[in-house]
Parts: C-alpha cells; sequence; structure tokens
C-alpha cells in the first residue's frame, strides 16, 4: 500500500475529528455553555455518541416551558378519536 494512500485514510480521519472537537469547543463557548472543553474532549475521544450527546445537550438549552403546547398535560385529540378510552 502507498504511503499517500496511508496518510490519507490515518491523517484525514484524524483531522476530520479534530474539526468536530474544534467547532464544538467554538459553539460551546459561544451559547454559553458549561466545561466546553469537556465537550470537545467527548466529540474528540467518542466520535458519533459524542456528537449526538452534544447536540442533545445543546437543544435542551433552549427549552422554554412557556411555549410548550404539552406541558400543562393538555393534549387535542383528533375529532375522529374523541370517543376512545382514554385512561392515562
Amino acid at each position: 500500500m502507498s504511503t499517500a494512500l496511508l496518510l490519507f485514510l490515518i491523517a484525514f480521519p484524524l483531522l476530520w475529528l479534530c474539526v468536530l472537537s474544534a467547532v464544538t469547543y467554538y459553539d460551546a463557548t459561544r451559547i454559553g455553555m458549561n466545561r466546553p472543553r469537556k465537550w470537545a474532549l467527548i466529540v474528540l475521544l467518542i466520535p458519533l455518541f459524542g456528537l449526538f450527546a452534544y447536540l442533545f445537550e445543546r437543544s435542551e438549552l433552549s427549552y422554554d416551558p412557556e411555549t410548550d403546547p404539552y406541558a400543562q398535560g393538555t393534549y387535542n385529540f383528533h375529532p375522529s378519536r374523541a370517543d376512545e378510552d382514554r385512561d392515562e
């Protein structure tokens, strides 16, 4: 196997992980998350799971219960299902 191909197969994924980690760190500091270095390290060491965990945690910051239509336990049912039994 050629050296260039080996370099590409090893360096490209490592570079991609470093870029994802740097973007995570930048984004975490920009939105004011606690410990942005922790999130960058998680994304670097556990790439796929770490990125999804970061995105999930990031979305929790913007949750506003005042604008959530389901926060009070009120649900709208379709008229065709109005007569069904809802014992919950």
